[in-house]
């Protein structure tokens, strides 16, 4: 098999390769969609990035990242908020279908783990009209409890889909990354009941034993202990009909060529998960 249609490459996954030889690799080797960061999007220009997508013939299928609500004043908040509606209009120029929410960790100094997540759903409150306005999903990324005080309280799949479920879903969904859900004991179960309100599904691998710099050390697909192919599976089985993306943050991939990861990162998709 080698049919990559299905398959979209995030470009975080090779970080320094340029926008514009990744996109036209992509194309050429036939798959459906790439990811986008937006600090790299914006140095590029959104609207020349936007042509070049179209001009492949490419899904955005994620524009990363939105969130990191919770602060300590509301003034940071409200800051944070507005950058938000910011990236919503860069995910619409881009087309992307989805803006993936990291949705923030504890404040400085702060205990209130319940406060936190107060300010997480009063945001995306305001949010996700907009976001229904411009075709764009905000896709609630549950993460890994190891990040829960800095990059998310939000560390479940039942604690993200209860919250997506409070609002139409054209409007707000979840992103299922594999490497934050894989140990979920309730994870087949959360994904039958998500069904329609899956906005994307991302795969990496979690390597054994983890390693020093765990932000940047996730492993390549196949290289660790989850069965991906099972999840994705499990994902169709719900009802996604979508790409699958590789997103990778890898001090090790960062520091070999654009195209060599690519390759692999293709490589990879066939065997363990297509």
């Amino acid at each position: 098999m080698s049919d990559l249609s299905r398959f979209s490459f995030n470009s975080e996954t090779a970080k320094h390769w340029p926008l514009p030889d990744l996109i036209a690799t992509a194309a050429r080797r036939g798959l459906g969609g790439v990811g986008l960061w937006r600090e790299p999007v914006q140095e590029a220009g959104v609207d020349r990035v936007a042509q070049q997508v179209r001009d492949a013939g490419l899904e955005v299928t994620s524009l990363c990242r939105g969130g990191f609500f919770p602060a300590a004043d509301a003034a940071t908040r409200r800051q944070r908020i507005e950058d938000n509606r910011r990236a919503l209009d860069e995910a619409a120029r881009l087309g992307a279908q989805t803006l993936c929410l990291v949705c923030g960790g504890l404040p400085p100094g702060s205990r209130d783990l319940p406060g936190a997540r107060q300010m997480v759903a009063d945001a995306i409150a305001e949010l996700a009209p907009l976001a229904g306005e411009l075709g764009v999903v905000l896709a609630i990324e549950p993460m890994h409890p190891m990040y829960c005080s800095d990059r998310s309280v939000i560390s479940s799949l039942r604690q993200a889909r209860l919250l997506a479920e409070r609002f139409p879903a054209e409007q707000v969904g979840v992103l299922v990354d594999a490497y934050h859900v894989w140990w979920d004991p309730d994870l087949y179960d959360e994904l039958a009941l998500l069904g329609e309100r899956i906005a994307g599904f991302q795969v990496c691998d979690w390597t054994v034993p983890l390693p020093a710099g765990v932000l940047t050390g996730r492993g390549m697909t196949g290289d660790g202990c989850i069965d991906l192919r099972g999840l994705s599976r499990a994902v169709e089985d719900s009802g996604y009909r979508g790409l699958t993306e590789v997103e990778i943050f890898s001090s090790d991939l960062w520091q070999r060529p654009g195209a060599e990861v690519f390759d692999l990162a293709c490589e990879r998709y066939l065997a363990h998960v297509a």
